[in-house]
């Protein structure tokens, strides 16, 4: 056999060189990003800066409300979003949009209703309407998603959740709307089409409490109720069929932390992770200089009570950075993240303003519950409200608001990584230097897997 003077050099140098070296002359240099699922979906609030939560004016409008839809599979460098309008708001926690299980529908809730036309630098946030429609969105097509369905509902819808089977949809609403005497419907949903909302007595809610989030066990007809005023959580089981379910009791009520804004159960359903902001009355700017916030793990069915109910119980907690809206849990149940405000939404001239946002990392023993806070990550970013873990548990997606630099146009969905020093174990959260534009606004989001 001959070999080719050409060929025999390039092995002799290949077999001097190291391991490494041969694998940095022979491959691309580039950090591994092989971001896994089949689309990202985020929602955008078009209608006011972030600003607005402490200034109140609303701001340029940058278009209208959209719903983003990010394939995946191809080069990451090729990401693009394919967007349609969808009226939203971020005024609430960032569980806005919720994806069936079979990834075909999205179902999008209107917090407030889009801003009027007008005078922008005469609108403010008190001129915002209650919003009082959820819409439902085809994904058959992810570059062409498109609204199929479009329903009224009571007033001020603060989140939306999906059961595991997709038949059932969660709607929680803020005390301050209005068309209902309790703060949840339970709608069927077949076919890509909702069904009449039924709106069931919640038990072990005090009337005018804040009912903000609701969220499915993803193995059983249960869900979780953050009661953001009481600082607990509650679980129920739905029982019934078209117009007539009922809410019974599951178990005991679990007191947890101040202003507790979202509930996500870990993937096996054994646990679930609520986040504290640390907001209220009692705190100065009622939120724009609260302290650090908090994450705590509750286990589901920890023993028995006396009447033979489960009993759940708080097993941990760990800290955050400041204002930890967004929370997300890793496919493999080994990482949990909060998405940290900090201060960067206040007025470019507040001098409380932080010129970043950040993200806290922590690991979660599935078995235990146990959170261990790895770090805190700050970036260069305003208003991160939600990120999503792809289906290997390996990299993070991040929605960010809007960007300091002005000459920046839009929001963005930007790709972490999560890292580790082969010398020392210890996972760190590292961001890459890829990014998804969307518009301005993005505040929640979920990856279909």
């Amino acid at each position: 056999m001959q070999i080719k003077l050409g060929k025999l050099l390039a092995l002799g140098l290949t077999m001097a060189l190291t391991p490494t070296e041969a694998i940095a002359q022979t491959l691309n240099r580039a950090a591994p990003m092989n971001f896994q699922g089949r689309y990202l979906m985020s929602i955008s609030d078009a209608d006011m800066l972030a600003s607005a939560y402490v200034n109140g004016q609303l701001g340029p409008r940058d278009g209208r409300d959209a719903l983003s839809v990010i394939p995946l599979g191809g080069p990451v460098r090729d990401l693009r979003a394919y967007e349609t309008e969808a009226t939203n708001s971020v005024a609430g926690p960032p569980v806005a949009v919720a994806a069936t299980p079979d990834g075909r529908y999205a179902l999008v809730v209107e917090t407030f209703r889009p801003r009027p036309d007008g005078d922008w630098q005469n609108q403010r946030f008190s001129d915002l309407r209650h919003g009082n429609r959820i819409s439902v969105f085809d994904l058959s097509k992810p570059t062409r998603p498109t609204k199929v369905q479009e329903m009224e509902i009571a007033e001020r819808p603060d989140s939306v959740s999906i059961s595991r089977d997709g038949s059932l949809v969660a709607v929680a609403f803020n005390p301050q709307g209005a068309g209902t005497e309790t703060p949840l419907a339970i709608i069927s949903f077949s076919n890509g089409r909702l069904g009449q909302p039924v709106y069931p007595t919640v038990p072990r809610l005090p009337k005018g409490q804040r009912l903000i989030h609701a969220e499915w066990h993803p193995k059983d007809n249960v869900l979780a109720l953050v009661n953001e005023d009481a600082a607990t959580v509650g679980f129920v089981r739905v029982t019934g069929q078209a117009n007539t379910f009922e809410l019974q009791p599951w178990g005991n009520v679990v007191q947890i932390e101040k202003a507790p804004y979202m509930a996500r159960f870990t993937p096996d359903g054994r646990h679930v992770i609520v986040n504290g902001l640390y907001w209220g009355r009692d705190v100065e700017g009622l939120w724009s200089e609260a302290p650090r916030g908090s994450v705590v793990s509750i286990r589901l069915e920890a023993g028995t009570q006396a009447d033979g109910s489960p009993r759940h119980a708080l097993v941990s907690r760990a800290m955050t950075g400041v204002s930890p809206e967004g929370l997300a849990i890793s496919p493999n149940g080994r990482y949990v993240v909060t998405t940290n405000l900090e201060r960067s939404y206040l007025p470019y001239e507040d001098d409380r303003i932080t010129w970043f946002s950040s993200l806290t990392l922590m690991t979660l023993d599935p078995q235990t519950g146990q959170l261990n806070r790895v770090a805190d990550y700050p970036f260069d970013g305003i208003l991160p409200e939600a990120a999503a873990f792809d289906a290997s548990s390996q990299y993070l997606a991040v929605v960010n608001y809007d960007f300091f630099d002005d000459r920046t146009p839009g929001g963005s969905v930007d790709f972490w990584r999560i890292a580790t020093d082969p010398l020392n174990p210890q996972p760190m959260l590292v961001q890459t230097r890829y990014s998804v534009p969307v518009k301005r606004g993005a505040h929640s989001m979920v990856l279909v897997p």
